[in-house]
């Protein structure tokens, strides 16, 4: 097991090194595994950005209902490495496995894929547990949409922000009304950033859109703004507001 993990590792970063030149070729087609909520949902905002899309799925229910809506369809059982290759799915540059409740099932595809060298994996995962066994595997996105969803409307709730993203390294975007203390002067002379440790990049004045904001910007008493920092951070800015 450890050299079959080895070995994947191996793989991955060569991969990872040749992403940049594969994406430059403009392939635009993926392959969407699992049609369940996720799965679909996913499928069909990729055709609404004019992606080509492949969705499978044991279910011929949900099969047939995106039959119509998707590039191509198939029922399939992809845990079996020679059913990928009957689908053409090592010519992607792009997989999502959307399978979250049969986790054996997820970690197979997503071996399977990781065999086939498709560039560009993406899975969901049911818990942290699983995510970690899929990143061991060497997929190379991981998301946990219920649990991100989750904490997202946890800090809407419990705070004053319009909007909560977290990235990576405890970082996050935040949408939120700008706090008087932060008004009726530039940037550079409120100095949010040395004071309270976030980065205002973008202002969104009631009537008009969203402009970057620069040292020179002004922010004005109702305005909407988007900051960036340490989640601490910019919770203790928001509830400033």
């Amino acid at each position: 097991m450890a050299d079959y993990l080895h070995k994947l590792r191996l793989r991955r970063r060569k991969r990872l090194a040749e992403q940049a030149a594969v994406s430059s070729h403009g392939d635009q087609r993926v392959a969407v595994i699992g049609l369940g909520r996720f799965g679909s949902s996913l499928a069909h905002e990729l055709m609404r950005r004019g992606w080509d899309v492949l969705g499978v799925d044991t279910d011929p229910q949900l099969v047939q209902r995106l039959s119509d809506d998707l590039t191509h369809t198939a029922i399939a059982d992809c845990t079996d490495p020679e059913v990928l290759r009957q689908l053409g799915v090592h010519e992607f540059t792009s997989a999502v496995v959307g399978i979250g409740t049969d986790i054996e099932a997820s970690i197979l595809i997503a071996s399977n894929l990781l065999e086939a060298e498709v560039p560009n994996i993406w899975a969901k995962a049911i818990s942290r547990q699983h995510g970690q066994i899929l990143e061991r595997l060497g997929v190379h996105h991981v998301v946990l949409p219920e649990h991100e969803m989750g904490e997202r409307v946890a800090h809407l709730v419990t705070g004053r922000m319009l909007d909560f993203i977290e990235f990576d390294d405890d970082y996050a975007l935040v949408k939120t009304v700008a706090p008087a203390l932060a008004t009726g002067m530039p940037l550079g002379e409120s100095q949010v950033r040395a004071k309270y440790g976030v980065t205002v990049v973008g202002i969104k004045r009631p009537g008009e859109g969203f402009t970057y904001a620069t040292a020179e910007t002004v922010i004005e008493k109702g305005d909407v703004i988007v900051v960036t920092g340490k989640i601490r951070d910019v919770e203790s800015f928001a509830e400033l507001s």
